[in-house]
This record gives structure tokens, C-alpha cells and sequence, in this order.
């Protein structure tokens, strides 16, 4: 059995399989050790099954980091169409949703076999159900003691991803071995992720759940027009999902805003309505869903007033629907988020190559470093893009 190699990298997930392709690719021997019994397993759930595998509309603002500008030159260096060549040369089709979103037509499965298959042709070793134990470092070696045995290369590559979903492997063995070198970590926390009610809230909403609106929310940086669906929890939905990481990342006391009346044409028309005699919750339910309008009109006392408001009433009901605000009591968590926000400070890392600066031939690529997309495949691209910096690095 071979046990001395050119790279060996952690986690066979999206990065680390892209990563061990390309190493070898360049000629260097490569192991690529996965803890989990299956492959790949974040890129067959994701996308419902079909893999958002990158956004047409990829750019750094796209994406939140204590160190904005990081993933400037990966993402720069290797695109979205660098990408779809790959897809298109194993001929996967796909085909493209809203806001820049690609998916498979098939199967996600289809990008997992792609991946193993250009490892397979770049001669990668693959180790299935080989969990790590330690991690060492010694004459410029880096030694990988595992269930299958020790593996020692000059250079180690961590692809480990972060904290979500944990019942598919998620851990944070990233986490502990940039520690173990000296590195720092930005606290992860679950992103991309359904936000929970407070008790008041709960009560009001809780019994709308699947119910979903149109609209447009917001909180610090974070502004996004999509579906917000409300749960038996509390909010989730594309717009809730996105806002979710700004929303962590101010006050846990702050509110999010939400506008029900996103459409200006729906707020023409309410507009116009001023003096009309009808109750306001009738009035609303013919924009927006029946039992929502009158919960809401219930529980910003609407219901209550004349049938007719006042025009000063009624102005003041449109600027409430124009921004909701809400104080979530927290997130559902790790199981229920996409990814990981925080991890491997960027400030200890080569925005060129993902090494860490200050020990060499450590590098850390993908979801376990400091760097989180919006929801709709940027996640997936910046593991390609990272993935590439640090292959061609070696």
C-alpha cells in the first residue's frame, strides 16, 4: 500500500474532489481521504436533487467574509463558464432557473460521478471510511494517521466543509487543525437557514404554515427580493434563507424588515383604495393571501377601527406592510442550514493560493474557509474556484 504522496487531501465533498483532479492533473500524486461512508454527499441533496452547481451572476459582493475582498482573485481566475466547460465535456445537461441559477436536469448525481471521474483519469487514490485521528508535521512533512493506516506528503490540502448538516458528516475537524497550526477562526454559525418566530409571533402566524409571499426583506447589508414562506416554526423561504446571514451578523436583538407590497403596482392599487368602505383586511386579502390579511390586520389592530380607516390610518397601515418588522428568536440550526457561516480566517491565508501564510503547504479550500455565498449556487462556485487556486498552487 502506497502511503507516501505528492498532496493529500481531507474531505472528498465538492472542493476536495475538484481539488484532488487537479493536482493531479498537474502530475503530482494525490490521496484523497473522506471519513464518510458515501461521496459526495452535500452535492447529491443539494438543489433539491439537481445541484445548483454555480450563478451565471457570480461576483465578490455575492458573497460575506470578515476579509470582503479574499475571494476576489480565485473567483476571477476560475468562472462560472470555466465551470459549465467541465459540465458540458461530460455532456450533463442542465438548464437555467431564475436569477442566473443553474441546475442539472437530471440528477445531482451526475456531478458527483463527474467529479470521480476526472479523479479517476488524474490517477487520485480515493480513501472511503478512512476517518483521521491526528494530524503532525514534521521536516516539511505532513504525517495523516487514519483508520486505514498513516500518509505522509509535503503538502495538506483541508477540504472538510463546515458545521450543516451533520447527520451526512459534517464536523469540525477543519476547524480543530487550523487551530492546531495557529490559526484563527471566525466563530461559525448556520447559514442560509430558516429563522424561528418569537413566542408572539408564533402565536399569531404559526397555523399559516406553507403559506407563501412575495416579498422584499432586508437587514444591515443585506437586501433580497424572493418567496417568503412561512413555517409552523417561523420564516424560511429564498428571501428569509438569504437575509438569515446578515441578520447573525448584527445584534441577535436587531428586527428584519419585510415589505409585503414589493410590487409597486399592488401599492398603486392599495393606494387608490383611500376612502373605500370596506374593511382593510377584505381590502388586502384581494392582493395578498385571505388568512394572512386578516392575521395581520389582527395583529396590528386593524380590524379593530371603523370599516372605513382614516386616510391617516390607512397611510400608516401601508407603511407598516412596507416594513414588518420582525425579531426572530434564533435559526433552526445546523440541520436545517445550507452552510456554514465563519471559519478559517482568511487574514491567515494567500487569496491566491488558499496556503496558509505562515506554514507552508497548508491550505484550506471550500466551505470550512471564511468565505459564504448567497443561496443559488455561489457557495458551489467558490468551492470550484477555491478548489482550482490551490490544485494549480502545488
Amino acid at each position: 500500500m502506497k502511503t507516501t504522496f505528492d498532496v493529500i487531501i481531507i474531505g472528498a465533498g465538492a472542493a476536495g474532489m475538484m481539488c484532488a483532479a487537479q493536482a493531479g492533473k498537474r502530475g503530482k500524486s494525490a490521496l484523497l481521504i473522506e471519513h464518510y461512508r458515501k461521496l459526495g454527499e452535500k452535492i447529491r441533496i443539494s438543489g433539491g436533487g439537481r445541484c445548483n452547481f454555480t450563478n451565471l451572476n457570480t461576483q465578490p459582493t455575492s458573497f460575506i467574509s470578515t476579509n470582503p475582498h479574499f475571494c476576489r482573485s480565485a473567483l476571477a481566475r476560475y468562472t462560472p463558464q470555466d465551470f459549465i466547460k467541465l459540465v458540458d465535456s461530460h455532456a450533463i445537461k442542465w438548464h437555467e432557473k431564475t436569477l442566473g441559477q443553474l441546475f442539472c436536469d437530471d440528477s445531482a448525481v451526475q456531478i458527483i460521478d463527474m467529479l470521480k471521474t476526472e479523479c479517476d483519469r488524474a490517477h487520485v487514490e480515493l480513501r472511503m471510511n478512512c476517518a483521521v485521528s491526528t494530524v503532525s508535521r514534521t521536516n516539511e512533512r505532513y504525517k495523516v494517521s487514519t483508520v486505514q493506516g498513516d500518509f505522509t506528503a509535503p503538502a495538506l490540502i483541508v477540504a472538510t466543509g463546515g458545521l450543516a448538516v451533520p447527520k451526512i458528516g459534517a464536523t469540525p475537524f477543519g476547524y480543530k487543525i487550523a487551530e492546531q497550526f495557529g490559526l484563527k477562526i471566525v466563530p461559525p454559525r448556520a447559514a442560509l437557514v430558516p429563522l424561528s418566530f418569537d413566542p408572539a409571533s408564533l402565536a399569531q402566524y404559526g397555523d399559516l404554515s406553507g403559506m407563501s409571499l412575495d416579498a422584499e426583506v432586508s437587514c444591515h447589508d443585506g437586501h433580497f427580493r424572493e418567496a417568503l414562506l412561512l413555517t409552523h416554526r417561523g420564516l424560511s423561504g429564498p428571501s428569509i434563507l438569504q437575509i438569515s446571514s446578515y441578520w447573525q451578523n448584527g445584534s441577535p436583538r436587531d428586527p428584519i424588515h419585510i415589505n409585503l407590497l414589493p410590487d409597486p403596482a399592488v401599492l398603486e392599487w392599495l393606494t387608490e383604495q383611500r376612502g373605500a368602505k370596506i374593511q382593510f383586511s377584505n381590502l388586502l386579502a384581494e392582493r395578498l393571501p385571505r388568512r394572512f390579511a386578516q392575521q395581520w390586520c389582527e395583529a396590528h389592530q386593524l380590524n379593530k377601527a371603523a370599516i372605513q380607516l382614516s386616510d391617516k390610518a390607512f397611510a400608516g397601515a401601508l407603511d407598516q406592510l412596507q416594513d414588518w418588522q420582525v425579531k426572530p428568536s434564533g435559526t433552526l440550526g445546523y440541520n436545517k442550514a445550507e452552510v456554514t457561516l465563519g471559519g478559517v480566517d482568511t487574514h491567515a491565508l494567500s487569496s491566491k493560493t488558499m496556503q496558509a501564510n505562515d506554514v507552508p503547504g497548508l491550505f484550506f479550500i471550500g466551505e470550512v474557509v471564511d468565505v459564504t455565498g448567497h443561496l443559488g449556487g455561489f457557495n458551489f462556485q467558490w468551492a470550484w474556484a477555491s478548489a482550482v487556486a490551490a490544485g494549480q498552487a502545488l
